[in-house]
């Protein structure tokens, strides 16, 4: 295996960003020192370039097994990689699901021949599946995801003892989407009756409203709260939900929270030009949301930054609002667009790595990753000040589309590093090398 020395890069770590040199040896990051000369390493001269830890998104959805015609494992982990993320988390609701041991098993042996990036695969809850999900092996598994409130196929749990129950003695991190299906189907009718076969995305975050997400949320912090559980809310979309979640050290919360790339990006004013092209659950909503979510994780409320990334193919995406599946595909321009926000003042570059790397590492207790610390495995990432427009000739997704097609952001993700391979330079991909299972430390 190749030994690389990246010389004279901005390291952003911890903090901090310094001229540092990096020398990588087999996996993992073998120095870190302001001038390293070593033989038999290839150089890198990074000067002018950021040097960060790769991206850890904590939601993907990568469609493998049973929905491989919008993406599949091989194909969205080299998008992600091509992003600038070397670690994901996926979630359950594939098909079939993964709501077994076995079928959880599944999805990582798929993995393990052909993710670029690392990975590791929420086990998924439902109302008949306790004893499944308590077997959980905490080590080797991400978390448990429970979709509460709102339906995807059979996933809904709104057995209020089994909540109460998986709360109670789950001794790992739960991931929760939060939408309260009573409130959504009411606005549906009301909708519905009001607007007919005129009704269109315009109409989405009013349906999938602010209320919807409330109380669902709401619900899901006060069961962590009475059993002392470690939860994770994925996805906020309303101001006042951010509202909720607490200022102060991330390695001291129990309650945690998730803010995505579209959400802070998009506004319910863009419906009018994206359309369904725009449609998530929870949805996009208002000019004032989007500010409230910026203030939260601006603050420290809300800890990470993912994607949800969700791909869908073009012709399910063109079908009339009602019928168009809600998600999009993001994992490819998620570290561009946060860059495309410090360019605009709204944070630091320091922050991004705080909220994309080192953040999730720290929430999920990741064994060895996210930071550029000496020892830990070599997954980093060059980023370089050098516009890139976004076209259908430069996407890596299996469904070939993205909401960011047309947009030039302002910096290129020039390499990534995947434990010491080199997976992704000048916008191409090589497949020699292969992502790990993740590995955490659970009980910390």
């Amino acid at each position: 295996m190749k030994s690389y020395l990246i010389k004279n890069a901005t390291v952003v770590n911890e903090g901090k960003a310094e001229i540092k040199d990096v020398l990588i040896k087999d996996e993992r990051i073998e120095r870190i020192d302001t001038s390293i000369s070593v033989k038999n390493a290839t150089v890198i001269d990074a000067e002018g370039q950021y040097l960060m830890p790769g991206a850890i998104d904590d939601q993907v959805h990568f469609r493998e097994p049973g929905l491989t015609q919008k993406g599949n494992i091989y194909t969205e982990s080299r998008a992600a990689v091509a992003g600038g993320v070397t670690s994901y988390f996926e979630m359950p609701n594939t098909k079939p699901q993964a709501t077994t041991q076995a079928l959880l098993q599944d999805k990582y042996d798929i993995a393990s021949k052909g993710s670029l990036a690392n990975y590791s695969f929420f086990m998924g809850t439902t109302n008949n599946n306790y004893d499944e999900v308590l077997k959980t092996n905490g080590f080797q598994v991400c978390g448990i995801k429970i979709f509460m409130g709102s339906s995807t196929g059979n996933m809904l749990v709104d057995d209020p003892g089994i909540l109460d129950r998986i709360f109670a003695n789950s001794p790992l991190l739960i991931a929760t989407h939060c939408e309260d299906e009573h409130t959504i189907q009411r606005n549906l009718k009301h909708y519905t009756e009001e607007y007919g076969d005129q009704l269109n995305a315009t109409h989405h975050h009013l349906i999938r409203s602010e209320e919807a997400c409330y109380l669902s949320s709401s619900m899901a912090i006060e069961l962590a709260k009475k059993h002392g559980t470690r939860l994770h809310i994925l996805h906020i979309s309303t101001a006042k939900e951010a509202a909720i979640f607490e200022i102060m050290p991330l390695e001291k919360k129990r309650i945690t929270a998730e803010a995505c790339i579209h959400h802070l990006w998009f506004t319910s004013e863009d419906y009018a030009e994206k359309g369904n092209w725009i449609k998530w659950n929870p949805a996009i909503k208002t000019r004032d949301d989007r500010e409230g979510i910026w203030k939260a994780l601006m603050e420290g409320r809300i800890d990470v930054v993912a994607t949800d990334h969700a791909p869908h193919t073009i012709e399910e995406k063109l079908l009339p609002y009602t019928k168009a599946p809600s998600g999009g595909p993001l994992v490819q321009h998620s570290v561009q667009a946060m860059f495309d926000f410090m360019e605009k003042g709204r944070l630091k570059v320091e922050d991004i790595v705080q909220k994309m790397c080192h953040n999730p590492a720290i929430l999920f207790r990741l064994k060895h990753r996210g930071f550029i610390r000496e020892g830990y495995f070599a997954d980093i990432v060059l980023v370089k000040k050098s516009e890139h427009t976004v076209s259908k000739d430069n996407l890596l997704y299996k469904c070939g589309w993205s909401p960011f097609e047309g947009h030039t952001f302002s910096h290129t993700i020039e390499k990534t590093f995947v434990n010491g391979y080199l997976a992704f330079e000048n916008g191409k991909i090589h497949e020699y090398g292969n992502g790990k299972r993740l590995e955490f430390n659970p009980y910390i």
